[in-house]
């Protein structure tokens, strides 16, 4: 995933952006957007270089700078994707980082995976507390969407269930009571998306879902999806299948005796 974006110049300050439409009320921060990716016809090289390394069938355009890890269920998923949100801040400068789950049972896990590897990754980046820069929307406090996530420089992580913001309703799409609209301000800021389970959200190829609307509606960045069961394939950078897995001998076996 780090080698798509090879050729986006590192940014230790984080570039910050004032919106002209945006009514600043009681002395609130800037919102601070992600720095920019390398443009298409680079990026587009860049992810036929990774899937040629990771032996994929080469594609010759981007879906929506949409791009997908396929890894066998029990492998690591949530690893994985987390100490990658951790290699693109190091290496691009990039902060904004929303991960979106589709259930409270896979946030839950995302928390308490989030929690164990708090002192390994402590160890593999200098000391970085990836648990103090990461939190989970609650509905009841939206404010520490502003604070934590949107106005911070610093890098922030910010794991959300999808029904929080996939209806018209949901409170982070509403106007508050100094004339605020939260997801006007994530819109501005392009957050790095990571969908864990993407096909339980997506709907069918002729439809999209709500959910999938939602994401596309924040002006991400880049999505990266992470699955063992992948509905459809985006630009696919890499893949642990079953097989894989058990050759490399990362999943139980049963021996018939």
């Amino acid at each position: 995933v780090v080698d798509l974006f090879k050729g986006v110049s590192r940014q230790d300050e984080g570039a910050i952006y004032r919106n002209a439409n945006r009514i600043k009320k009681f002395g609130e921060g800037d919102p601070v957007r992600n720095p920019k990716i390398v443009k298409p016809t680079r990026l587009l090289n860049n992810l036929r270089e990774v899937q040629l390394k990771n032996m994929l069938i080469m594609d010759n355009e981007l879906k929506d700078n949409n791009f997908t890890v396929e890894m066998e269920t029990g492998t690591g998923k949530t690893y994985v994707y987390l100490r990658t949100i951790l290699e693109l801040y190091k290496t691009y400068g990039f902060t904004k980082f929303m991960i979106v789950v589709p259930s409270v049972a896979i946030r839950k896990g995302v928390e308490k995976s989030i929690e164990m590897l708090q002192e390994h990754f402590k160890a593999l980046y200098d000391g970085l507390d990836i648990k103090k820069h990461s939190f989970v929307y609650d509905s009841n406090n939206p404010k520490k969407i502003s604070s934590d996530f949107v106005e911070t420089r610093d890098l922030s992580i910010v794991v959300m269930n999808i029904q929080a913001f996939n209806k018209d309703t949901n409170k982070i799409r509403q106007s508050d009571e100094y004339g605020q609209i939260l997801w006007e301000d994530i819109k501005y800021i392009s957050p790095i998306v990571i969908i864990d389970e993407p096909q339980k959200i997506e709907g069918t190829a002729k439809k999209k879902s709500a959910s999938l609307e939602a994401i596309e509606m924040i002006n991400p960045l880049f999505i990266l999806r992470y699955s063992a069961t992948h509905k459809r394939l985006f630009n696919q950078v890499y893949k642990l299948d079953s097989y894989d897995a058990y050759q490399n001998d990362l999943v139980k076996k049963i021996e018939v005796k």
